[in-house]
């Protein structure tokens, strides 16, 4: 195995329980890139929301953000790569999260947009605590999300349906995928539904990277823990999940890391790298 770039999710991956970047994981980054290894962020958090304690890193070239929706050289935070929602579709989410009574996050140019009440109160709609530092510190509060959208509907990364509890995001993931056309769906955690335009992914990010760098899908391996890395994990030569992955992320992969909060990136950079 000759692993030439490695794409990293950061939540619960290359991220430790506090949500930071541990010594021991910033270590392997640099050990990774002083061998010419291509370190390459992959989260679904759009742009203005990546961590400085992963983005200061030197040498970390490339950021898919928002699921796949959009790809970033890092050093200059010029925009390479993108794909925008259609409006059609935007209305027919809009439309089904009202009849749903669901609130909805809305990524635009690199910036998150939430409904005040859930930036307010995070875990009233399901979030974790252990989430509510990170949603209150990036979220752009909105009165109004439906209004907020329909005056960026050509502008749209991405939209976040907040659907709290399980039966109710089951019901609307079934109903999006059968009545909304163009659309990527997928999900990082439990109260949301992260939904994209149908060309994204982080797969479809970890792609264009791969073709602008000359490289296969051999070349790359890829770490992650929720079902929105499934599809990467598959896609590259040595998909990496971590001990706390979802059953989708434990599917799709290769091998299996230690726990985020054990430094389970690190451990997985240096197995492979020393092969």
């Amino acid at each position: 195995m000759s692993i030439q770039c490695i794409a990293l999710d950061l939540d619960r991956t290359t991220l430790n329980g506090e949500g930071r970047l541990s010594p021991g994981n910033r270590q392997a980054l640099e050990y990774a890139i002083a061998k010419g290894v291509h370190i390459v962020i992959a989260s679904g958090r759009p742009f203005a929301s990546l961590p400085e304690d992963v983005t200061a890193v030197p040498g970390i070239e490339y950021a898919i953000t928002s699921n796949g929706a959009a790809v970033y050289h890092l050093p200059t935070g010029r925009r390479l790569h993108s794909y925008a929602m259609t409006p059609d579709s935007v209305q027919a989410i809009l439309a089904l999260a009202a009849e749903e009574s669901v609130v909805c996050e809305a990524f635009v140019d690199g910036q998150a947009y939430a409904h005040a009440p859930y930036v307010a109160d995070p875990v009233k709609y399901g979030a974790t605590p252990q989430a509510v530092r990170y949603i209150q510190s990036t979220r752009h509060p909105v009165e109004d999300m439906a209004t907020f959208i329909r005056l960026h509907l050509a502008e749209l990364d991405s939209m976040d349906l907040i659907v709290g509890e399980e039966t109710t995001k089951r019901r609307i993931w079934t109903r999006l995928e059968s009545t909304v056309p163009d659309i990527y769906v997928t999900s990082s955690v439990q109260q949301l539904i992260e939904i994209s335009h149908r060309d994204a992914g982080k797969h479809s990010g970890v792609r264009f990277v791969a073709e602008r760098l000359g490289l296969s899908p051999a070349d790359i391996a890829a770490f992650g823990d929720g079902d929105n890395d499934a599809d990467m994990l598959s896609y590259v030569g040595c998909g990496i999940a971590m001990a706390n992955a979802s059953p989708a992320c434990l599917a799709a992969a290769d091998q299996v890391t230690l726990d985020h909060r054990e430094d389970g990136v690190a451990h997985g950079i240096f197995r492979i790298l020393r092969l």
